[in-house]
C-alpha cells in the first residue's frame, strides 16, 4: 500500500502516528497561519488543517493519502497560536495561569481526491503559576513552537490540574479522530515495519 504523507514536521505528531502503527512519511508544508478577522479558534484550526493537507497534495506521488493537523489554544474566545517571541510567550503563560482554556485540534485527510476533517475539543485547567515558574519554563525552550506556549507532554504537565477531552489532541494529533478518518479511508493502522 502507498504510504501516507504526514504534512507536518512535528516530532509529536510523528510519535503519535507511530503509536497507532501507521506507515507514513513526513513532509514539510508552508502555509500562512494568520487567523482571519472574525474567525473563531475552531474555524481557524479546521481551515489551517485543510490548508496544510492541500499544500501536501503537491508532494504526493501516485495519489498518496495526505494527513494534516493544526492545534490552537483558546482562552476567553481568543485564539493563542505559537508565540512569536519571548514577550508573547510569557504573556500567554500569564493568561493561562489559574484558568481553564480550550484546545482545538483539527485533523484533515485527503484520500482518493476527497477531503474529510474532524475537530477535537479539549478543556485544560492550569493551577496558578508563580512568575518565577513562568520565566523558568520559558527559558527551558519548550514553549517556543507550541500553541499556547506550552507542551502538555513536557514540563508544563506540572501546571495542569485537569483535562477533559483528548490528551493526544492536546499534544497535536487526536488519535481517535485520526484513526476514524484513516479507517473510513481504508488506510491501515497497527502495521509493523514503520519508517
Amino acid at each position: 500500500m502507498t504510504r501516507l504523507i504526514l504534512a507536518s514536521t512535528s516530532p509529536r505528531r510523528a510519535e503519535l502516528l507511530k503509536q497507532i502503527g501507521v506507515n507514513f512519511v513526513q513532509c514539510a508544508v508552508d502555509i500562512d497561519e494568520s487567523p482571519h478577522p472574525g474567525e473563531i479558534a475552531a474555524q481557524t484550526a479546521l481551515r489551517l488543517a485543510r490548508g496544510k493537507a492541500e499544500a501536501g497534495r503537491v508532494l504526493a506521488v501516485n495519489a498518496q493519502p495526505i494527513l494534516a493537523a493544526d492545534t490552537l489554544v483558546s482562552i476567553n474566545s481568543e485564539a493563542l497560536g505559537k508565540p512569536c517571541d519571548r514577550e508573547e510567550g510569557l504573556s500567554m503563560l500569564r493568561r493561562l495561569s489559574g484558568q481553564q482554556h480550550e484546545v482545538y485540534t483539527a485533523v484533515a485527510l485527503i484520500h482518493a481526491g476527497e477531503m474529510q476533517a474532524f475537530l477535537s475539543v479539549s478543556h485544560v485547567s492550569f493551577r496558578p503559576l508563580l512568575e518565577d515558574e513562568i520565566l523558568a519554563y520559558w527559558d527551558s525552550g519548550e514553549p517556543l513552537d507550541k500553541a499556547g506556549s506550552y507542551a502538555i507532554q513536557g514540563r508544563a504537565a506540572a501546571f495542569i490540574t485537569r483535562i477533559e477531552g483528548s490528551y493526544s489532541g492536546i499534544m497535536g494529533l487526536p488519535l481517535f479522530e485520526t484513526a476514524e478518518l484513516l479507517r473510513h479511508a481504508g488506510i491501515p493502522i497497527w502495521e509493523t515495519g514503520i519508517a
